[in-house]
């Protein structure tokens, strides 16, 4: 196939990039405005590809730009948008730039395969909506399952449930492929550190608090990021059209602290450096998703839980210079606006 891979520099997206240039012909074209959320070191491992420069080409962009949009997607055969402003933290500071991304630019890209269908004269261009779990809210018990009403409790969240309600109404609007996949808390290698396992691993290398949020007793049922991508990959090639797909990870529900601890095991640093502060506005206390419909398909993740923090620990502490290039100015600001206060009021753990 032919794909516009939209957000393709993020942390998700260069994965699949990197995994569907190995494991299939595909021809991709990769969008990204590459804000904080997207690095183009990320598919350095793509862009080096003996390959490339037959299979491969990198657009810097908007989604929201309607004459760049329009001309890509027209060249291709399916559109798979990872495109997002994605850290919840920054959504409660920030919101409106999650609504543009998020409502706008999905928008954006529906109306240009609309228009590209309308040109073939056939609804051809199949649309694949990468979304969260975090659409359903907190779920107190039991697993969340695809027809669950969607219960958003984050500017993040809200936009990701409101892109995918656009992508239903242009299905049954205007009759297009679409399916959306609803991907658990994802972690690894690359990762930007304002999300906790890279903050978490980035403070630690360095001797900083990690600030833990409240008690720590937050639920997760963590996926690694190769077994994210793939799924999108296997939901694109066999998805149902106009099914949901939940991605949850190997099922094992862990406490921000057993994370916490986890990572400081792994460095070899002590738990002193762990400190409760002030918890976040709207912190859904546990994410829970049943992927009954996604391994019908035959997917299953591989990577279990402590594989997976041992290959990021080990990547973070090798690769010094990419992740303090990413705690650059424009972090620290953020940090300072997000944790300094919290940290005056902190609390050994």
């Amino acid at each position: 196939m032919r794909l516009l891979v939209t957000g393709g520099a993020g942390f998700i997206g260069s994965a699949f990039v990197r995994r569907r240039l190995e494991a299939t012909t595909d021809d991709i074209m990769v969008l990204d405005k590459l804000t904080y959320a997207g690095d183009r070191a990320n598919l350095a491992e793509s862009e080096e590809r003996p390959d490339a420069p037959d299979r491969y080409r990198f657009i810097e962009g908007d989604i929201a730009d309607r004459p760049l949009v329009d001309s890509l997607v027209r060249e291709v055969d399916a559109v798979v948008n990872f495109a997002a402003e994605s850290h919840v933290d920054r959504s409660i500071l920030e919101p409106s730039a999650f609504l543009v991304t998020g409502v706008l630019g999905v928008h954006a890209l529906l109306d240009a395969v609309v228009q590209a269908n309308a040109a073939r004269g056939e609804a051809s261009i199949r649309f694949l909506q990468v979304s969260t779990d975090e659409v359903y809210g907190s779920v107190p018990e039991g697993l969340s399952v695809e027809d669950d009403p969607l219960r958003p409790n984050s500017p993040y969240s809200a936009a990701k449930a409101s892109g995918e309600l656009l992508v239903r109404a242009f299905r049954e609007t205007h009759g297009l492929d679409t399916v959306i996949t609803r991907g658990a808390n994802t972690y690894g290698p690359q990762q930007n550190p304002e999300k906790l396992i890279p903050l978490f691993i980035t403070n630690a290398l360095q001797d900083l608090p990690l600030p833990m949020y409240g008690d720590g007793m937050q639920l997760r049922d963590w996926l690694y990021v190769d077994d994210h991508a793939d799924a999108v990959g296997v939901v694109l090639d066999q998805g149902e059209p106009g099914a949901i797909y939940n991605v949850p990870g190997e099922g094992v529900e862990r406490p921000n602290r057993e994370v916490t601890r986890a990572i400081l095991d792994a460095l070899g640093k002590p738990w002193s450096l762990v400190r409760e502060v002030p918890d976040r506005p709207g912190h859904d206390r546990r994410y829970a998703m049943d992927g009954t419909r996604l391994r019908a398909l035959g997917w299953a993740p591989r990577v279990p839980f402590a594989e997976g923090i041992a290959r990021t620990v080990r990547w973070y502490a090798e690769h010094e210079a990419r992740w303090r290039a990413a705690r650059d100015g424009a972090f620290e600001d953020y940090y300072r606006r997000q944790y300094a206060w919290r940290l005056e009021r902190s609390a050994a753990s």
